[in-house]
C-alpha cells in the first residue's frame, strides 16, 4: 500500500512538472517574442493551468511556499553585488529616501482603501502597507541584465527595494500587533522581535566571517567546482532558516549573507553557482502566484480590480517620482523610476495571507488584492520599456545630437574616454570612417573642443546602434568601463548585426570568463598592456639585463595565455594558479638552481 502511494506521488510529481514547465516555456517564450516580460508569461501560465483554470495542476500554496525559496536566492545574489563599502555609501538614499517611500507610499495607499471600500482601519492597514513594496523580482533582474544596477539611476532604485524589503519585518510586527487571532496573543512583541532581528544579523556576520569564509578557502583548496554549489545553497538555506525560526524575514537573511560575501575572492564563483537555482524557483514562485489567484473573485469584482490596479500604479509612480526629485534626480530619471517602481511586489502575497490568518481580512479580500497586485505586475514590462525613455536626464544647456545625425562609417566606438580615444585614433589614422558614441555630455563636450564629433546616447541599447548606423558597420568597438557588460547584453546585439566584427574592453578577468561563449573579434584588458609596460621598466630599473627583462616578459605572457587557457576550460579563476610567480618561486631561482639564492 505505501509502495503504492509512494509511486501514486511520484507519478503526480511527474506530471504535474511536465505541465508546469511546458506551459512556462510555451508562455514565457510567446510573450518575451512579444517583448512582455518573462514574469508575466509565468503568471499566466500558472493561472490557466492551476485549480482557477484548466484544474490539470494543483497544490498552488504548497508550491508558492517552497517558489519562496527563488526571493531568497534572488537577495543573496543581491547581496553579492554589494560590497559593506557601497552600502554605507547609499545610506542615505536607503534610510531616507526608502523610509520616505514606503511610509508615504503606505500611508495614503491606505487612506484610499479606507474611504473607498468602507474595510476597517485594521484590515485597510494591513492592505495598504504591503502595497508599498514592489516587485524586487521584476525590476532587479532587469537592471542587473542590462547593466544599470551600478548606474547612478539604478543605486536610486536599488536603494528603495533595498529599504522595502528590510521593512517586512517592521510590517510583519504591525500586522501581529492588529492580529484579531486570538492565537497570535502569545507572539513576540515587536520589540523584541527588533531585538531578534539586530541579534540575527550579528550572528549572520559572525558566521560569515569566521566560519563560511575559512571553509571556502578549505573548498578553493580542494579544487572541486560541486562543493561551490553545495556551500552557495548551505549559506543561502541556513541564513533563511535562521531568520525564519525566529519569524523574521528570510529574504533578509540571504541578504545579509550575500554582503558578507561581497569582497570574498569566491563571490563570482558561488553567484554563478546559485544562480540556475534562483532562475528555476523564481519561475515557479510566479507559476504559483498564478496558480493560487481567485479567478472566481476577480470575474465576479473585474472593474474593481483593474480600478485598484490602476490607482495603485499612478499613485506610487506620482509619489516615488516627487520623492526622488526631492532627494536630487532630475525629473526624467525620477520619473523614470517612478515608473520602473510602481507596481505591488511579491511580499505582498505573504503579508496578505498573514493579515487573513490574523483575522483581519476575509480570504475574498486577500484574493482581490492578490489579483491587484498580480495586474500591477503585468504593467511592468510595459512600463519599463517606457521607463527607459527617462532614465537619462537631458543635458542641461546642451543641444546633443544623437548618432541618427553621424555619417555613415565603417566602425562604432562606443565609450570616447581614455580607451576609446586610443583606438579610434588608431583607426582613423588609417583612414576608416569612425561613428564616435558616448553617453556622458561632459565627455561630448571636452572632446568638441578639439574638434571631435561625439554623439550622444547609450550605445549598449539597441535602438541606438541601429540609428547609429550598425546594419552596415564593419566593426562595433565596447570601449566602455563596464564590468557588467556580459554577453547577455551583447548576444543580441551580435544576433542584430551579424555583419560587424565585435571587440569588448574587459575590467578584469572575471570579465574576460564571462565572454568566453561570446564569437567576439576581440578582448582586452584595460591595463594589461600597460601594466606590462611598467614591470618591463620597474626590472630595467632596478639594474636587470635586457636579455633577462625579455625573457621574463615572454615568459610570463606564455604563462598567462595558458593560464586564461585553463581558467575558460574549467570556468574558474582558482585554475592554473600555479603557474604564478610567487614569493619563492621564480624563473631566476628555478634557473639557478634551489641550492642558489637570488
Amino acid at each position: 500500500m505505501e509502495a503504492h502511494q509512494a509511486v501514486s506521488a511520484t507519478d503526480i510529481l511527474l506530471s504535474e512538472g511536465v505541465i508546469l514547465l511546458g506551459a512556462a516555456v510555451l508562455f514565457v517564450m510567446l510573450f518575451r517574442r512579444f517583448g512582455l516580460g518573462a514574469v508575466l508569461g509565468y503568471l499566466v501560465a500558472g493561472a490557466l493551468v492551476g485549480p482557477q483554470g484548466l484544474g490539470l495542476v494543483g497544490g498552488g500554496e504548497s508550491k508558492l511556499a517552497i517558489a519562496e525559496i527563488g526571493i531568497v536566492l534572488l537577495l543573496f545574489l543581491v547581496g553579492l553585488e554589494l560590497h559593506p563599502v557601497r552600502l554605507w555609501r547609499l545610506k542615505r538614499d536607503i534610510f531616507a529616501l526608502g523610509l520616505a517611500q514606503v511610509v508615504l507610499c503606505g500611508c495614503i495607499l491606505t487612506a484610499i482603501i479606507f474611504y473607498s471600500t468602507g474595510f476597517s482601519w485594521g484590515a485597510a492597514i494591513a492592505l495598504g502597507l504591503p502595497l508599498a513594496l514592489s516587485s524586487t523580482a521584476q525590476v532587479l533582474p532587469g537592471l542587473k541584465s542590462s547593466g544599470r544596477i551600478n548606474s547612478p539611476f539604478g543605486e536610486k532604485v536599488f536603494s528603495i527595494l533595498l529599504f522595502q524589503d528590510l521593512s517586512i519585518v517592521p510590517l510583519i510586527t504591525i500586522v501581529a500587533a492588529l492580529s484579531r487571532n486570538p492565537a497570535d496573543a502569545g507572539g513576540p512583541p515587536g520589540w523584541m522581535m527588533a531585538g531578534y532581528t539586530v541579534a540575527a544579523i550579528a550572528g549572520l556576520v559572525l558566521a560569515g566571517r569566521f566560519i563560511l569564509r575559512p571553509l571556502l578557502g578549505l573548498v578553493g583548496r580542494m579544487g572541486e567546482r560541486e562543493m561551490f554549489v553545495v556551500v552557495g545553497l548551505f549559506t543561502v538555506l541556513a541564513a533563511a532558516a535562521l531568520m525564519h525560526s525566529l519569524h523574521l524575514s528570510t529574504a533578509l537573511g540571504a541578504f545579509v549573507a550575500g554582503v558578507m560575501l561581497a569582497d570574498s575572492p569566491y563571490r563570482h564563483e558561488i553567484e554563478s553557482d546559485v544562480e540556475p537555482f534562483r532562475s528555476i524557483l523564481l519561475g515557479l514562485f510566479f507559476l504559483a502566484v498564478g496558480m493560487v489567484l481567485d479567478l472566481r473573485a476577480v470575474a465576479a469584482n473585474p472593474l474593481f480590480v483593474l480600478s485598484m490596479a490602476v490607482v495603485l500604479v499612478a499613485t506610487k509612480a506620482a509619489i516615488i517620482t516627487g520623492l526622488a526629485r526631492l532627494f536630487g534626480m532630475e525629473w526624467r530619471p525620477a520619473l523614470g523610476a517612478g515608473l520602473l517602481l510602481s507596481q505591488g511586489g511579491e511580499f505582498g502575497f505573504v503579508l496578505f495571507t498573514q493579515a487573513q490568518n490574523a483575522l483581519l481580512i476575509a480570504p475574498q479580500a486577500a484574493s482581490l488584492f492578490a489579483a491587484i497586485v498580480t495586474f500591477s505586475m503585468a504593467t511592468t514590462p510595459f512600463l519599463m520599456l517606457f521607463a527607459r525613455r527617462f532614465e537619462f536626464a537631458k543635458p542641461r544647456d546642451h543641444d546633443l545630437p544623437g548618432p541618427e545625425d553621424a555619417p555613415r562609417g565603417s566602425a562604432i566606438i562606443v565609450g570616447y574616454g581614455r580607451f576609446g580615444q586610443t583606438v579610434a585614433q588608431m583607426l582613423m589614422g588609417h583612414g576608416f570612417g569612425v561613428t564616435l558614441i558616448d553617453k556622458k555630455p561632459a565627455q561630448i563636450e571636452v572632446s568638441s573642443r578639439f574638434d571631435m564629433k561625439v554623439y550622444y546616447g547609450d550605445g549598449t541599447r539597441m535602438d541606438l546602434l541601429h540609428r547609429a548606423g550598425a546594419d552596415e558597420a564593419r566593426l562595433i568597438a565596447f570601449c566602455i568601463d563596464d564590468p557588467s557588460l556580459d554577453s547577455r547584453a551583447l548576444q543580441p546585439i551580435a544576433e542584430a548585426f551579424p555583419q560587424a566584427a565585435l571587440m569588448v574592453r574587459a575590467f578584469d578577468r572575471r570579465q574576460v570568463l564571462e565572454l568566453q561563449d561570446m564569437d567576439l573579434a576581440g578582448i582586452v584588458r584595460e591595463v594589461y598592456e600597460s601594466a606590462i609596460c611598467m614591470g618591463v621598466q620597474a626590472m630595467q630599473s632596478l639594474g636587470v639585463p635586457d636579455e633577462e627583462v625579455e625573457e621574463v616578459e615572454r615568459q610570463y605572457r606564455q604563462n598567462d595565455a595558458q593560464r586564461m587557457a585553463l581558467q575558460t576550460e574549467h570556468g574558474s579563476l582558482l585554475a592554473a594558479k600555479d603557474l604564478m610567480y610567487r614569493p619563492g618561486k621564480s624563473m631566476r631561482l628555478l634557473s639557478r638552481g634551489d641550492g642558489e639564492k637570488a
